[in-house]
């Protein structure tokens, strides 16, 4: 999994993924600080997020494990919403 920080909305009327009520977001990938590293995802919102969270990206075969993208052309989509994120007993970013 990856982190990224939502960036943006993706609107497209015409798609393949059959996904009813899809929405795609555009994510910034960055450091587990939160540090943005400049290349970006289209990412399918399976959580609600909102613009600047981080969130924790699945990518892949494992993005189409879930109950709204399986057996769906999905190649990521949002995990999870983060919170807190501490490193050796530091907090190193915070909602």
């Amino acid at each position: 999994m990856i982190f990224g920080r939502v960036a943006g909305t993706v609107v497209s009327t015409e798609r393949s993924d059959g996904i009813k009520g899809a929405k795609y977001l555009l994510v910034e990938l960055c450091s587990h600080k939160a540090e943005g590293r400049g290349d970006y995802l289209v990412v399918l919102d399976a959580m609600g997020a909102g613009s600047g969270e981080i969130v924790i990206i699945s990518q892949g075969s494992s993005a189409r494990q879930t109950g709204i993208s399986d057996k769906k052309p999905v190649d990521a989509i949002v995990a999870g919403i983060v919170d807190l994120i501490e490193e050796q007993g530091k907090i190193v970013y915070r909602k």
